[in-house]
């Protein structure tokens, strides 16, 4: 078995202990009702692997839209750079001379 280092001593000694606690006529039973086991977890991971292989995978977008934050931030970097632009009410540039 892949996986699992178990030489054929540890093999020979883990029968030897199951020989004796469980008996001869108990361990051909036993044994069996292991194997089904294992034999019907095989199948049902399999099934369930391919389950989730047949089900359609939805697909990738290019890329995501903008969050509400990214417009937020890029709208008030627009605002700041026209308001630069425009001097304050009330300066020696504003040419009616209207105070704020």
């Amino acid at each position: 078995m892949p996986g699992l280092p178990i030489g054929p001593l540890e093999l020979l000694l883990i029968l030897a202990i199951a020989l004796l606690i469980l008996g001869p006529g108990k361990l051909p039973e036993v044994g069996s009702s292991m194997g089904k086991t294992i034999r019907e977890f095989r199948k049902a991971s399999s099934d369930l692997q391919d389950a989730a292989d047949l089900s359609p995978r939805p697909p990738a977008s290019p890329s995501p839209p903008p969050t509400a934050t990214a417009q937020l931030h890029e709208s008030s970097e627009a605002q700041d750079s026209v308001q630069a632009d425009v001097p304050p009410r009330g300066t020696p540039s504003d040419p009616k001379g209207h105070a704020s």
